[in-house]
């Protein structure tokens, strides 16, 4: 005879499943619709703080796709990315990316601001950002 899973254990699985984007493996880096691409390389350099000449904005750190992206664009995960700004910060090298609430507010910031950069979900792609990088 097979055992159920406790009520409890399915209700967690299903809260998770829905918190999670609808393709968490599609992430684009967008800016304003006159950007240039840009290169894997070069969008971790400015999200680690290594290059100051765009303004990186972020998603919430509660938000599942902010993790993947960290994973995927500078192959460290949010501990690791905690300490480093947290170090960049520290001495005095640079702030943070500014966190933004969501995916409509990233586009707008970097539509406001050529040298805004940020990410979202390939699915909130519209016609007011360009892509510069897709990340798989």
């Amino acid at each position: 005879m097979k055992k159920s899973l406790p009520a409890s254990i399915l209700a967690l699985v299903a809260t998770v499943a829905m918190t999670l984007p609808a393709n968490a493996g599609d992430i684009v880096v967008v800016m304003g619709p006159g950007a240039a691409a840009l290169t894997k390389d070069q969008v971790a350099n400015v999200y680690l703080g290594r290059d100051n000449h765009l303004r990186p904005v972020d998603l919430p750190e509660a938000n599942t796709l902010r993790e993947a992206f960290y994973k995927k664009a500078t192959d460290r995960d949010a501990p690791q990315i905690k300490a480093l700004w947290s170090r960049i910060t520290f001495t005095g090298e640079g702030l943070p990316p500014k966190e933004l609430p969501n995916a409509d507010a990233v586009k707008k910031a970097v539509t406001a601001d050529p040298k805004a950069i940020g990410y979202i979900d390939k699915a909130d792609v519209d016609a007011s950002v360009k892509v510069i990088l897709e990340l798989h």
